[in-house]
């Protein structure tokens, strides 16, 4: 309970207190007159007597039908989501397992309950974004780590699982990090052209290079190409028009981007500015803080940075999801 006592009590409530400016003010000045429009004084008006004639017209006018106002037609035309066109292919389950990944309609396991606290973050602030209170693109979320080796793509790859099981969310996994791609071998699906190979050839549909999946919700982009100009095609005016056919009609799509390490290559401080939001890969007992705080500014060009500390058993609460259902590590 707050001490309401200390709550200052507005001026007209003091007692003695003296009337402020405003009050002052309005007993000089009738402020009612600002709410209306002054008309000036006017000549009188010499209203013609009518004659016999007019009359006639007059009532002829009246009793006359009158005829139905111009239609203009206003009614916007309907966009229809854009849909992906690439082929199904189905993901082994055992192959899931032997990746320690979220398995689909499995058990609950302290893997899965942590990465459903991860997902609810970033969801809120989708929800939000929709809302018009959030950030701009809040639907693409960029999963980063300062270095390799920190546990990005394991993240990125469980966190696309996740809010795949969603009711009313489906999500697109890009695998962006087009030097070292791993998206496509860590869930055992083929390779095939992805996002590279739709912004250097305008002839080719980002739509057509997702690969669908047996999960529900769940599409994969591959990274595409391998070529050495790959931060130039994504700094392109083209990135935005190919990243806009993935989420502009789709508003219950997350895009999730697996990048490259921050401070390895330099294609992750790019997709920074076409996201809003950035999930920043902290490996327990070895990312350094100075390593951090670089990473994070190199990928300032996104106003919503979450950190997402990896690798760690040790809890300064004593937490342990999955309990609850009966899972043990």
């Amino acid at each position: 309970m707050t001490d309401q006592s200390k709550i200052p009590l507005p001026r007209e409530l003091r007692p003695g207190a003296s009337p402020s400016l405003i009050e002052r003010a309005s007993g000089s000045f009738d402020f009612r007159t600002l709410a209306r429009p002054v008309v000036p004084d006017l000549p009188p008006v010499k209203v013609p007597v009518p004659s016999p004639v007019t009359e006639t017209a007059a009532r002829q006018a009246e009793t006359a039908p009158a005829e139905p106002a111009p239609r203009f037609e206003t009614t916007r035309p309907q966009v229809d989501p854009q849909p992906f066109r690439g082929i199904h292919h189905p993901i082994s389950r055992k192959h899931l397992r032997d990746q320690n990944l979220i398995e689909p309609e499995s058990a609950v396991t302290g893997l899965l309950e942590e990465f459903r606290i991860v997902k609810r973050q970033l969801l809120r602030t989708v929800a939000e974004a929709r809302a018009g209170h959030g950030p701009a693109h809040a639907q693409r979320i960029l999963v980063c780590s300062a270095h390799p080796g920190e546990g990005k793509t394991f993240c990125a790859v469980n966190l696309a699982l996740s809010i795949a099981a969603e009711k009313d969310n489906e999500v697109l996994l890009v695998d962006a990090d087009f030097a070292k791609p791993s998206v496509l071998s860590t869930l055992g699906l083929p390779g095939g052209p992805g996002l590279m190979d739709a912004l250097a050839d305008p002839d080719i549909a980002v739509e057509d290079c997702v690969i669908g999946t047996d999960i529900a919700g769940l599409f994969v982009l591959p990274a595409g190409n391998v070529t050495g100009s790959d931060t130039e095609f994504l700094a392109s005016a083209r990135t935005e028009q190919v990243l806009e056919r993935l989420t502009a009609r789709a508003p219950h799509r997350i895009v999730i981007f697996d990048s490259p390490p921050a401070l390895a290559a330099s294609p992750a401080s790019v997709l920074a500015h076409h996201v809003g939001q950035t999930v920043m890969v902290v490996r327990a007992e070895s990312t350094g803080e100075a390593a951090l705080r670089d990473a994070v500014q190199l990928l300032s060009a996104c106003e919503d940075i979450k950190l997402l500390l990896n690798a760690t058993r040790f809890s300064t609460t004593g937490r342990r999801f999955g309990t609850y259902y009966g899972y043990k590590e």
